[in-house]
């Protein structure tokens, strides 16, 4: 909601901006151009303007990186391993695939999302897992520590893998039938 609001409010000033530059070069002729906004005022001097103008560019700029900076992104990066017997290239996501898979069988697990930075030298992994409220967090992250991690560490080669866990809980299913 709150994006589709400034969505929606950027486009009605771009859309006044548009309507303020047609207006000033006569392409609207039921609007004439030469009639003051106010009346009775005087123009301000040149660099009043000037200096207003170039507000409004970096105001602008800065409200659309702002934006940009909503949208949701999952970056997904390729590791490299160049070799006498040739190049070996490996998208992350794939790597971490059959681990969430893994993960999400568990008892309690609705879903997980895995995201794995870094290099393939000196890896992260980042873990968002959604459980059921009723759910065994302890358990589910012991099953992470001693089954899926060092199986995903095996496969990539990689010991020093670290990785964070975050808890997201979801009402479980006797919750949700209840309310």
């Amino acid at each position: 909601m709150n994006r589709f609001l400034l969505g929606l409010l950027g486009l009605v000033l771009l859309l006044a901006g548009a309507f303020a530059v047609v207006v000033h070069y006569g392409l609207v002729t039921q609007v004439d151009r030469d009639a003051s906004l106010v009346p009775g005022t005087a123009l301000p001097p040149a660099w009043v303007l000037w200096v207003v103008a170039a507000a409004a560019v970096v105001v602008a700029l800065l409200c659309l990186r702002w934006l940009t900076a909503q949208i949701p992104r999952r970056k997904v990066a390729t590791w490299r391993w160049a070799e006498e017997a040739g190049t070996t290239r490996l998208s992350t996501a794939t790597a971490t695939a059959p681990f969430t898979e893994e993960v999400s069988a568990y008892p309690g697990v609705r879903k997980v999302e895995a995201a794995l930075t870094g290099s393939h030298t000196a890896p992260n992994l980042a873990l968002v897992v959604r459980a059921h409220g009723d759910a065994d967090l302890r358990g589910i992250r012991r099953r992470i520590d001693d089954e899926g991690l060092p199986r995903l560490r095996e496969a990539l080669g990689t010991p020093d893998l670290q990785a964070t866990v975050e808890f997201r809980m979801t009402p479980s299913k006797a919750e949700a039938r209840v309310h």
